[in-house]
């Protein structure tokens, strides 16, 4: 079988166990942040590097955090949330890489949570998993948080489920090529997925299960199966040759006819051991595979990620907050989802370093010191993006993890 030559790479870098996608290509998050209590003015994003302003899936424009010099050498570090929670009222965290690792609470997270509930601080959780909320409320209390300490939790599977169900009660965007699918009762999908029930994931939404030949949208939520409804299922873990035959197939397939498709966690990489790919990896090697096919003047309008870096999380996160007096601060480990989002909705953002995505990249650099390893993967992020001194990402704080 033909398969585009970009998609040919990206789908290696999915096959490859070794994956260490530190710096991906950037997101072009420009889709329009609504925080009307909190934001004064709006203007165009930041370019990304390599592409046009505004070509990021909804155009729109978003609020820019106002950056202080470029390089990591003066970066503000901080001890612990202390430093930080006095001149803020609402804090937007991150689960995964800050506050746990998957299995158990890093050192430190429950007694920040606990100080800052004390403190009457808001706290609304953005999670990019593709799960629904009711996993993050069992994970959460595995973990030995209790839920009920939030805001609110918001997770991008939960997000999107509600976008496929049609929800009228979301108050965030929403994405015109789904409301056209919707309202014409097109409601064929084909399924990337974990193996974790995605299924019902798609049918309790009011979808059927269908082949690439047939779907009127994929939705990729995870990177360990093909699910057509059909009963045969392609897996990773059982045959990994023919899980790739089956997605390259699949998405040569959707390409040539133009299928749309809702991306449930915009993440390229888990920060586990090795990185492995998330399926942010699958909406890139789409968009790669959709620009080869032709058959869109812009690929990416067919491609709607879910999550941080972009607008529907934050716009949702901000009804959570509602009025407060004070500053609004995105705390998370990862550069790219977690700090540009955050700043792109005119956040104040604190990087937490030594758990997180970049904590392979920083602990290579930084010997002994991870304040010197977090500026120079930092310089890394923004110089192989080719950014200029005003464009520079730049996080407000840093501290080595998450702790009081």
């Amino acid at each position: 079988m033909l398969v585009p030559r970009s998609t040919i790479s990206l789908l290696s870098l999915l096959a490859n166990p070794a994956f260490a996608f530190i710096q991906p290509p950037p997101f072009s998050p420009t889709r329009s942040i609504s925080r009307p209590s909190l934001v004064e003015h709006s203007r165009r994003s930041p370019r990304m590097a390599g592409e046009a302003a505004g070509a990021a899936p909804g155009g729109g424009t978003v609020v820019e955090e106002v950056l202080a010099p470029s390089g990591g050498s003066d970066l503000n570090h901080v001890a612990g949330l202390r430093d930080v929670a006095p001149s803020h009222a609402a804090f937007l965290l991150d689960m995964w890489g800050v506050m746990h690792d998957g299995s158990k609470p890093y050192n430190g997270a429950l007694e920040s949570v606990r100080r800052l509930k004390e403190d009457g601080k808001k706290m609304v959780i953005l999670s990019n998993s593709s799960k629904r909320i009711g996993n993050s409320h069992k994970m959460l209390r595995k973990l030995g948080f209790d839920p009920d300490d939030f805001d609110g939790i918001i997770t991008s599977g939960e997000v999107s489920y509600r976008m496929l169900a049609g929800d009228s009660s979301l108050e965030c965007s929403t994405w015109s090529v789904l409301d056209d699918l919707l309202a014409s009762d097109r409601r064929k999908v084909l399924v990337f997925g974990s193996g974790d029930g995605d299924e019902e994931y798609c049918n309790s939404a009011g979808w059927e299960l269908t082949s690439a030949d047939e779907a009127d949208l994929i939705v990729a939520r995870g990177t360990f199966t093909v699910n057509d409804g059909s009963g045969s299922v392609a897996s990773k873990t059982e045959d990994e040759e023919a899980y790739f035959r089956s997605l390259e197939a699949a998405l040569e397939t959707a390409a040539r006819r133009g299928v749309p498709m809702l991306v449930t966690n915009p993440d390229r990489v888990r920060p586990d051991e090795g990185l492995p790919p998330m399926p942010g990896a699958i909406g890139d090697s789409y968009e790669a595979a959709l620009a080869a096919a032709g058959v869109a003047e812009d690929p990416s309008a067919l491609v709607r990620r879910i999550g941080k870096p972009f607008a529907e999380v934050y716009e949702l996160a901000f009804g959570h907050i509602g009025g407060i007096d004070g500053g609004v601060c995105m705390v998370g480990d990862a550069l790219e989802t977690d700090v540009t989002g955050g700043s792109q909705a005119s956040c104040s953002t604190l990087w937490v370093v030594e758990n997180g995505i970049h904590a392979p990249a920083v602990a290579e650099v930084c010997g002994e010191s991870y304040e010197r390893g977090a500026s120079e993967v930092l310089d890394r992020f923004n110089e192989e993006r080719g950014l200029t001194d005003r464009e520079t990402l730049r996080p407000t704080f840093v501290m080595p993890s998450f702790r009081w």
